[in-house]
């Protein structure tokens, strides 16, 4: 096997198919290829358990995946060939493993209460504390009112101003943790579409709202556009000194921070070994703590430090993240399944999957590895999902019957946190039969006979069977967590934080920039100065066509009609 060491990255450079258990695995899926997952649960009574893992308050079942004891154990050895437990050390220890932009990642840190990190010789530890405590003060003077707006009114709403990872981490925490949320009513300001924030300026009064800008440069077209006009709409009530009480802003850039009108005790620094879709842990997560009170804030970073550990220290078939990377690769690599489904059969986890989409995605979606050259096989999976059931009403059908192999995870808690045990019952209920479903299917002669059973003819049976047959046999995992808390959410989410770390180092990939976003924000930046008259530029004819269609159209024209 050909190892690189290239002298200024951390990493190793490996090439994940050039392993020998690379090729056992490709040996395996020949063989196991057309295997049937009803016939390995009928010859093997002890599957369930020997490929399910207990960890505190988490059971997690993959006995419903294609595999057996030999492709669990190539799998196993895969991450041990492409030097994981050694990058493992290297990700906790602070190297400077995002490689293109000379940075360590340790979005770890921030969950830490034992462990001193030093980050390119200086100890990051009282950062962070001095963070945590400036966070803490903010909160509580907030949530019991000694913080007031310019007209002596206790606040009563918070809006957090960001977009990616400053908005779709605090948002999905905000909307899983709503059962433990206080008195304060909180908004999220995202897009740059005009419309979203004039729809949540309707909801709220100047007088008793605090607005939290969250960029790192102060510099971003979206969050910058949106604060812009918030604070427009903010001077029509108050006067501009009023600013620096109702503006903090969590951002490095002290002098646009500043000239906006936001007092520096009220800026709460990043990092930049803080990845923004890792950030949630970090004061970007201060929207988070204002809505469930630093204490609440403090638990879901217990929870995430937990996994850390379980993570850093678990044997590999313990180990909860590398179990369920490791069978994303077996689809992702030897099946050729695109996509991943995550399912929570809980609304309270709704925005789950759009949080994993740019957390997966962004992060593993690459096609150069970390000598720079092309990859010669698949990376990134794409990501999807809805809470069941909403969701057994809508893709369903495509997970049963259709022609693509999708994995999927099902996440579910044991105890209603609103103690509803009847909707629970039949939540749970669904929750089980799907995946019981989506691995037994229905055989045709089941099929006729529950039609025979039903007193339809002959005839109509024939036609109608094909259409009611499941060949089943389609891979799930079963997440079951004891009940939803602050906790047990910071473990899960963290679950998922290591999952693509495991799979970026076997993929041979740096998981932790983002050049292909950059792309399209320079050419829109192009674009409108376009708009403006202040630059021309060449397009493609399609481009071309299509800004000449919205200029028309701003400049006063009644039509689409093609140029």
């Amino acid at each position: 096997m050909q190892v690189l060491n290239l002298n200024n990255m951390a990493l190793r450079t490996t090439n994940p198919t050039a392993t020998p258990a690379w090729e056992q695995l490709n040996a395996q899926f020949n063989s196991l290829v057309k295997s049937n997952m009803q016939q390995m649960f009928a010859q093997d009574p002890g599957r369930a358990e020997r490929f399910s893992i207990r960890w505190n308050d988490f059971f997690v079942d993959f006995s419903k995946n294609i595999v057996d004891d030999g492709v669990m154990q190539s799998l196993y050895a895969l991450a041990e060939q492409c030097y994981l437990t050694e990058a493992v050390e290297q990700y906790f220890g602070g190297e400077p493993i995002n490689s293109t932009e000379n940075r360590a990642v340790l979005h770890t840190a921030l969950r830490s209460s034992t462990t001193a990190i030093s980050v390119d010789g200086y100890s990051i530890d009282t950062q962070i504390q001095q963070a945590k405590t400036s966070m803490r003060n903010l909160c509580d003077e907030v949530i019991s009112g000694s913080r007031k707006g310019y007209s002596g009114k206790p606040f009563t709403d918070v809006v957090n101003i960001g977009i990616g990872g400053s908005d779709l981490g605090p948002a999905m925490v905000v909307d899983a943790l709503q059962f433990y949320k206080n008195h304060l009513n909180i908004h999220f300001v995202s897009n740059i579409d005009g419309d979203h924030v004039a729809e949540v300026l309707k909801k709220i009064n100047p007088e008793t709202t605090l607005f939290v800008i969250v960029s790192k440069t102060f510099t971003t077209q979206e969050t910058l556009s949106n604060a812009e006009t918030i604070r427009k709409w903010f001077l029509e009530s108050a006067s501009p000194n009023d600013v620096q009480r109702h503006f903090v802003a969590v951002s490095t850039n002290l002098e646009k921070v500043t000239s906006f009108g936001i007092h520096p005790d009220n800026i709460f620094p990043m990092w930049d070994w803080v990845g923004g879709r890792f950030s949630l842990w970090s004061t970007v997560g201060l929207t988070i703590a204002l809505s469930v009170g630093y204490d609440k804030f403090t638990e879901l970073l217990e929870g995430a430090a937990e996994m850390d550990e379980h993570f850093r220290t678990a044997p590999a078939s313990e180990n909860i993240p590398l179990t369920l990377a490791l069978l994303s690769v077996w689809y992702n690599n030897f099946f050729g399944a695109e996509s991943h489904a995550v399912i929570p059969y809980t609304q309270y986890l709704h925005r789950l999957p759009a949080y994993l989409q740019q957390g997966i995605m962004e992060s593993n979606g690459k096609s150069i590895d970390r000598a720079g050259k092309k990859v010669t096989y698949q990376t990134g999976n794409i990501i999807w999902g809805e809470p069941g059931t909403n969701s057994q009403h809508a893709f369903f059908q495509l997970l049963h019957q259709g022609t693509k192999l999708i994995p999927a995870d099902f996440i579910a808690f044991l105890e209603p946190l609103h103690g509803n045990q009847d909707h629970h019952d039949k939540l749970m209920s669904n929750f089980f039969a799907q995946t019981e479903a989506l691995l037994m299917g229905k055989s045709a002669e089941v099929a006729a006979a529950e039609m025979r059973s039903a007193g339809l003819s002959e005839e109509r049976i024939a036609f109608l069977t094909p259409f009611k047959t499941f060949e089943g046999n389609r891979p799930t995992n079963t997440i079951l967590i004891r009940k939803l808390s602050p906790f047990t959410l910071g473990a899960l989410v963290a679950m998922y934080e290591h999952k693509i770390f495991a799979e970026g180092i076997i993929w041979n990939i740096f998981s932790y920039d983002q050049w292909g976003v950059e792309l399209g924000k320079q050419l829109a930046n192009n674009i409108l100065a376009e708009f403006n008259q202040t630059r021309n530029a060449a397009h493609d004819a399609s481009t071309s066509q299509l800004i000449r269609q919205y200029c028309e159209s701003k400049n006063g024209s009644n039509s689409l009609k093609l140029p």
